[in-house]
């Protein structure tokens, strides 16, 4: 990790738009113009991976560890690509809205994606396009296949699949690529145009000095690609159901715990086979990113395993993971490996451990300081280590205002006003706990884009454990302006994070 840097977090899906969400298109150079005159290096994204809108959208709810969402592919840059025409633009952009619309977006862009695969049959030379195929092979055919089955079978999990398919025969297999080619030839090429897309934001970035922060997901749903077509390295049961559950236990966010569901690796295997599709994974993300948070970053060391029947996670236990094995076979094929470790919530000394012995920074969050443990709390920014990285808060937490305004938040408060000697009006209080994180000893501060604007609990972008109304908040174009670069830029020389 760089020393002394800075850095925001804004989701692709938040930047503005015509189309419904945020995409890769040129709002997201623009960002990237506004981070390098505000004096911020870092960029940090949740993930990029497909979406499932049964799940509301989460980022943290991916039909495919590899695959990327093609809802975020630009439509401008299809039509500077001459995959689209102006009128075909025309057709499908609107007005953009203060709430990601992730319904509109596909509906949007449905169309403009067959309209841009129909020109790509009908050009000659596809050179770049079957190299890319062949280079994502190990992915990329599963991620068709499970996409296209599943459109075959509406509202069913892959488990509910006829017997050939769910167990992957491969006779049937053979048989859905021969019926359904063109079918995945097209999604084959939308992971192609998201890729394409991608690189050239993360050029974009990277020539402006500003290095892209990824997430990856420590678990994955039950119904996605992976978990289908690499059963054998979940616990699942004979009929290829989860008989365990991901979750964690009753913490700051939950009195119940919350009770994830995700299907859990068998770690015993994953170890025989070498971790091989576990280092794929980092691999492929390494390529994507020039850093990567790992959410979760305990379940490496010890995961809390539900029973699948249970109600609440508060019936789960921990099991101890080889988290030692795993990562000295990372650093084998990763000398250097970027990652930074969400270690928030319950974290043992094990895990600490782990994360001194092989040198990854954790996370510190501003908001966590103001408790019952004040004023010997770690996350006030005297106790707070230089390698770490420290936040105003993260897409889980209220924004600041939200949380300085929260009624129920007037013990946390009177702390705050203790730590820095004096009370501040809510419409200045973002300011100063940027400037706190900025000040602190953390090699990386990170703060969120709704901090950044001083917004109020409407900005939120997630509450964790309640599953409707998250991931809509955008930013609106006017919101950024040159008086808010300048004092970024003010406070990253002043605190050295240029």
């Amino acid at each position: 990790m760089q020393p002394r840097s800075s850095g925001i977090l804004l989701h692709i899906t938040s930047l503005p738009s015509r189309y419904g969400i945020g995409d890769l298109g040129p709002d997201a150079c623009r960002f990237a113009d506004f981070l390098a005159k505000s004096g911020q290096n870092v960029w940090q994204i949740l993930p990029l991976n497909p979406t499932d809108p049964a799940y509301g959208s989460s980022p943290y709810y991916c039909t495919s560890a590899f695959a990327g969402n093609p809802l975020l592919i630009s439509p401008d840059l299809l039509f500077k690509e001459g995959r689209l025409n102006r009128s075909e633009l025309s057709d499908i952009s609107r007005p953009g809205g203060d709430q990601a619309d992730y319904r509109r977006a596909a509906d949007l862009k449905k169309h403009m994606f067959h309209l841009a695969w129909q020109r790509f049959q009908n050009r000659k030379g596809k050179t770049d396009y079957e190299r890319f195929c062949r280079y994502h092979r190990s992915w990329l055919d599963d991620y068709t296949m499970f996409t296209t089955l599943s459109a075959c079978f509406p509202g069913k999990a892959w488990c509910d699949w006829p017997k050939s398919l769910r167990e992957r025969h491969p006779r049937a297999l053979a048989e859905v690529k021969k019926r359904f080619s063109k079918t995945m030839e097209f999604l084959k090429f939308l992971q192609y145009l998201f890729y394409g897309q991608w690189i050239r934001l993360k050029h974009c970035c990277n020539q402006k000095g500003i290095r892209m922060l990824g997430d990856i997901p420590i678990y994955l749903p039950y119904d996605s690609a992976d978990v289908w077509a690499h059963s054998n390295l979940f616990k699942l049961n004979r009929h290829r159901k989860p008989y365990v559950v991901s979750g964690v236990p009753p913490d700051y966010f939950s009195r119940t715990g919350q009770l994830w569901g995700h299907p859990i690796y068998d770690w015993r295997l994953l170890k025989q086979l070498g971790y091989d599709w576990w280092i794929r994974r980092i691999a492929h993300n390494l390529k994507m990113y020039d850093q990567v948070r790992i959410d979760h970053f305990r379940g490496f060391v010890a995961y809390w395993e539900v029973p699948a029947a249970s109600k609440t996670a508060q019936t789960g236990k921990w099991v101890h993971a080889p988290a030692d094995d795993f990562f000295n076979r990372l650093l084998r094929r990763f000398p250097c490996l970027p990652v930074i470790a969400e270690d928030l919530g319950t974290i043992t000394p094990d895990v600490r451990d782990i994360m001194h012995r092989f040198d990854f920074p954790g996370m510190k969050i501003l908001q966590f300081a103001f408790g019952e443990d004040f004023p010997t709390s770690a996350y006030l920014p005297h106790n707070v280590p230089k390698h770490s990285v420290m936040y105003t808060g993260t897409h889980d937490n209220d924004t600041i205002r939200g949380w300085y305004e929260d009624p129920a938040n007037t013990e946390e408060r009177r702390h705050l006003h203790r730590y820095l000697g004096r009370k501040i009006p809510s419409d200045r209080i973002h300011l100063e706990m940027i400037r706190t994180v900025m000040m602190s000893p953390a090699n990386l501060t990170v703060i969120a884009m709704q901090d950044v604007l001083g917004l109020d609990s409407s900005a939120r972008m997630n509450h964790p454990a309640r599953h409707t109304g998250n991931w809509k908040w955008r930013l609106q174009k006017n919101q950024i302006t040159d008086r808010i670069a300048d004092t970024l830029l003010e406070m990253a020389t002043v605190y050295e994070r240029t």
